[in-house]
Formats: C-alpha cells, sequence, structure tokens
C-alpha cells in the first residue's frame, strides 16, 4: 500500500424519510439560502416543494439558480458567485446530481475570492475557504455528493477541467432512493456506467499489496451490476435504487483509493471529447475504457484477467492471461451494450474530424494517466478505435 492520509468530514444522512433531517442541518449555518438546481425535474417530482416546506421551518430567505447544465459551466457558475456576493449568501444548498453539485463546489469557492474562479479551477491558484453547502442527491453517479472533487467546463475555451479542494467537502448530503425513481432511463445508465468507471479508474493501480481496496473494489462492480437491470426495469425498484445510489458513494468518497492510487487518464480523455462535443460523462465513458484498457493491454492484463474471473465470470481454464483480459473487456463492453449504453463515437455523430484537438486537450503536458501514462499520440489511437 501507498501511506495515506484520509479525513472525510461529510456528514452523510441515507435513507428513506431523511428529507426531514435538512432544516435542522442548515439551521446553524443561517438563513440566507441559495437553492441551486438543474433542468426542473425537481419541480416536477414534486421535491422542490418538499425542500422549500424544509427551509421555511427556519424561515429562510431563499434565492434560486436554476438550470445548471450536466456539464455545469463556468458562465453559470459565475452567475452563482454573484448571487452569493450581492446578497450576502450564508449557506447553499444543491438539489440534483452531481452537476449541480459540482457546480455549487465552485460557486462555494468562487463566492469568497476576490478573483477568478477560473484561476482556481485550472489550478493557477487555490481556495483558501468557501462558502458552507449541503447537498440533496437525485441522481447516482458522480459521488460528488462525498468528496472534494468537482468538474467545470469552460464552453468558450472549450476546457473541461477537473479540480478540488478540501474546503469544498458538502457539510452534509442527504441520500434518499426515492428521490432517484423518477431519473430518466438514459441517465440511470449513465450513471452507473460513471460509477463503474470510477472504481476501474483506481482498480488499475500499481500500488502494491491493496487486495482489500481490490476486494472492495469488485464487490462494488458486482452490486450495481446486478441492481442496474432492475432498476431499469422498474424504476421504483427501492432496493435496486438503494444499492445503486450507495455503490455510487462508496466509488469515489476516498474508501477505495486509501494506498491505491489510480490511473485517471480515461476520465481525462472523456472530458477532452465532451469539452468539444458536450455529450454525457457517462456514455463517453462507455466507450471510451474498454477500449483503452484494450490499447493498453500490455500493462492491463493482470488486473483485467483478475476482473474478468472474479467479477465478469470468464472461465480462466485453458485460456492464456491475455486471453482471459479479452474476454473480461467484451463482457464489460456487452454488459454495459445490455443495459443501452453507447459503445461508438459515432453513436454521437462524432467523426475523425477533431480527434487531434482532443487528444491534445487530453494531454495537455504531453501524458495523462499515472498507472499507464499515455501520449498525444496513444490518445489519438485510443479515439481512433472509439469510431
Amino acid at each position: 500500500m501507498e501511506p495515506f492520509i484520509y479525513q472525510n468530514p461529510t456528514k452523510l444522512i441515507f435513507g428513506r424519510g431523511q428529507l426531514s433531517h435538512l432544516s435542522n442541518e442548515i439551521k446553524p449555518y443561517g438563513t440566507k439560502v441559495l437553492l441551486v438546481y438543474g433542468g426542473g425535474s425537481i419541480k416536477r417530482n414534486g421535491l422542490y416543494d418538499q425542500v422549500q416546506e424544509q427551509l421555511a421551518k427556519i424561515d429562510a430567505t431563499v434565492f434560486e439558480l436554476s438550470g445548471v447544465e450536466p456539464n455545469p459551466r463556468l458562465s453559470t457558475v459565475q452567475k452563482g458567485i454573484d448571487i452569493c456576493k450581492s446578497e450576502k449568501i450564508d449557506f447553499i444548498l444543491a438539489v440534483g446530481g452531481g452537476s449541480v453539485i459540482d457546480g455549487t463546489k465552485a460557486i462555494a469557492a468562487g463566492a469568497i475570492f476576490d478573483g477568478n474562479v477560473w484561476d482556481i479551477i485550472t489550478k493557477k491558484t487555490h481556495a483558501t475557504n468557501a462558502l458552507p453547502f449541503g447537498t440533496v442527491l437525485t441522481l447516482a453517479a458522480t459521488g460528488s455528493e462525498m468528496n472534494s472533487g468537482s468538474v467545470i467546463t469552460n464552453w468558450e475555451t472549450q476546457e473541461k477541467i477537473g479540480w478540488g479542494s478540501p474546503h469544498v467537502f458538502p457539510r452534509f448530503s442527504i441520500l434518499d432512493p426515492v428521490h432517484t425513481f423518477s431519473v430518466p432511463q438514459n441517465q440511470t445508465v449513465y450513471g452507473v456506467v460513471d460509477i463503474m468507471s470510477h472504481v476501474l479508474e483506481q482498480y488499475f493501480s500499481d500500488s502494491p499489496n491493496v487486495p482489500l481496496n481490490e476486494g472492495f473494489s469488485e464487490a462494488i462492480l458486482r452490486t450495481v451490476m446486478e441492481a442496474a437491470p432492475k432498476a431499469i426495469a422498474n424504476p421504483e425498484d427501492y432496493e435496486a435504487r438503494e444499492s445503486i445510489l450507495y455503490c455510487g458513494t462508496m466509488a469515489l468518497n476516498g474508501t477505495l483509493s486509501m494506498g491505491m492510487i489510480g490511473d485517471w487518464g480515461t476520465h481525462q480523455i472523456e472530458h477532452a471529447v465532451s469539452a468539444i462535443y458536450d455529450i454525457p460523462h457517462g456514455g463517453g465513458l462507455a466507450i471510451i475504457f474498454p477500449n483503452w484498457i484494450k490499447y493498453n493491454l500490455d500493462a492491463t492484463t493482470p488486473k483485467m484477467k483478475q476482473l474478468a474471473i472474479r467479477v465478469f465470470g470468464v472461465d480462466p481454464a485453458k485460456k492464456s492471461d491475455r486471453e482471459i483480459a479479452l474476454e473480461g473487456i467484451e463482457k464489460l463492453r456487452s454488459y454495459w451494450n445490455s443495459i443501452g449504453a453507447p459503445s461508438r463515437l459515432a453513436d454521437y455523430k462524432i467523426n475523425e474530424e477533431r480527434l487531434q484537438d482532443m487528444a491534445q486537450k487530453a494531454a495537455p503536458n504531453g501524458t495523462t494517466g499515472r498507472f499507464k501514462p499515455v501520449t498525444q499520440q496513444d490518445v489519438y489511437e485510443i479515439l481512433k478505435m472509439c469510431l
């Protein structure tokens, strides 16, 4: 294992009916609240009214920022920052999925920063503090509800950048599986792919002696794979939604990475694709990840062989390690296809026209990834495989 320090200050409030805790959780921070949400689904499913009832219990003065994009944009973040500064907001409440939470993290950091928040996101400087915020999660996917990471898109420069700060952990996150019942099927699928990809990014690690981390990772993958078809067939299957929601949080709250450092190159490649084409993050990962594993097969075979046997049920009898790994890759792709995920960039009408641009954005410093660093030329070849 690698040496590590672990601290996660987010209070996780999980289960049916837990929204009842919201007013008491916010009360200590003040009554001027910025409510941040996405395209309006929380109004259609009734969650917006439930949240407002909770805020009324503390006589909150509520300001709103709606319309946060699936790939949250810097321009929207700036709108939230402006509200926080002009209205002297005490607390931010993010109600939605990972994009809403990611945007909220940037707003929280920028609200008390004198400069341009993009300088924090691009790591030219660092956040020294942030407004307190909490979340009510409506989509199992990113794990942003219990970590300090965020991804923001600058549409003007076509950059999509991941950043983080210890100051942007949510103070609390409320996760009720019922709030995910109304999630559209495609978003459920993308969320499942995102969860599994977070696990895979960490699983492909050269850190020694990590059997417990690998076991946790394999359990999350098996649990998600079993639950996803049930949630797709019956969106109100509480137990399936509950399993997926819990797995999404555990996949990226720091548990798996304690002593096991992952790769994250595939995420960088996908960010480059969606920075230009604005495709769903989970959809991009479903296309790219199997090709990343296959392109780097010399390096990935030991881990992929292990996954193939332990998670995807590949029979290793009379097969070489490489053959087992290849069969595991096909099982992974077949599973994602079976639940409705895409397999080719052509599914989003993306051709070879801007592959070089994407390769440069994915590896601006020459390479990306840790377990198997890939060059811009490697990224270009992987994207060609994805066409």
